[in-house]
């Protein structure tokens, strides 16, 4: 029923619209504006132009608030995000059998910089950031459950070659692997939140519960505590909360959970509201760029902003 409901509605859209009337309204991405010049060049952009814009509606017709930012070039695959240090720009990273390396790109998909790391990329799953600009790479994929070397990586970006390193275990973990009804222990999310580092389970036995455990910030040897368990029905991949502290987003796999509350404590306790992203993709990374806008990248590499 749902498909048929947007299918309808994107005709209207299409049925409603001449180009020009396409050409000339204003678009939510940021890297495409319309051309007001002749010639064959601006000819193909303007085209490109309202494709984009029909696309953004088709998408904001199924997912209220969604719309396409970029598609990101030069990056092998997104499996993180986190904000980089100038406005509309983002740090990633790709996940195990790649490089290790931090790509900074922009809003418009372009890659700025890469930063190599002097450390492996076992499985790079996260990326959280605290108040000072410090990275935290996570290195915990964990798909089987088997790890034994599971580690946060810190890092500033300016001085990449400098890192250090929290390895840690989890507290309640005793088999590696468990018995496949435990198999709780694959990290992909986490956050910095003062001063600690919470990290969000891969739910991959029943896909219901999302496990947090929280680490001190500073480099050495660590045991995980666990201090919370969601009622997460998916697998989370990312996490993200906003800059007010009053609301926490868990991405998984084409949805999104957000959890409110006046503190850190109170939103742990909250019931997740669930968001449906049915056709955005293989929804990896996502980051807060204000209090009331996140913005969520693909393995595939597109890259969203959602209005919540």
């Amino acid at each position: 029923m749902r498909t048929i409901l947007v299918l309808t509605a994107l005709v209207g859209v299409l049925s409603g619209s001449s180009c020009s009337q396409a050409q000339n309204e204003d678009s939510t991405v940021k890297t495409h504006k319309d051309s007001k010049k002749g010639g064959k060049k601006d000819g193909k952009k303007g085209k490109k132009n309202q494709e984009d814009t029909l696309e953004n509606r088709f998408i904001d017709v199924a997912i209220p608030g969604l719309s396409k930012l970029a598609t990101f070039s030069n990056v092998p695959e997104s499996s993180s995000l986190a904000l980089a240090d100038q406005p509309g720009t983002f740090y990633t990273n790709a996940d195990a059998g790649n490089s290790p390396t931090l790509y900074k790109v922009n809003a418009e998909g372009k890659l700025l910089q890469e930063i190599s790391l002097p450390v492996a990329n076992h499985d790079w799953e996260s990326l959280a950031k605290d108040d000072k600009g410090t990275l935290y790479v996570v290195d915990a994929g964990n798909n089987n459950n088997s790890r034994k070397n599971l580690v946060v990586y810190r890092v500033n970006p300016a001085a990449p070659q400098q890192v250090s390193q929290i390895p840690f275990a989890y507290a309640d973990q005793t088999e590696f692997p468990p018995k496949k009804d435990d198999r709780n222990f694959d990290c992909e999310a986490s956050i910095w939140h003062a001063g600690k580092l919470y990290l969000f389970t891969k739910d991959r036995a029943q896909q219901t519960t999302s496990k947090v455990y929280a680490l001190n910030d500073q480099p050495g040897q660590q045991t995980a505590k666990l201090i919370a368990k969601l009622a997460i029905p998916g697998e989370v991949t990312d996490a993200s909360l906003s800059p007010d502290g009053r609301r926490l987003v868990l991405l998984a796999r084409e949805e999104l959970f957000v959890l409110e509350g006046s503190d850190f404590n109170a939103i742990l306790k909250a019931k997740p509201r669930h968001v449906d992203l049915t056709g955005a993709g293989q929804t990896e990374g996502i980051t807060f760029t204000d209090n009331q806008t996140v913005v969520i990248s693909t393995e595939e590499g597109s890259l969203y902003q959602y209005k919540l």
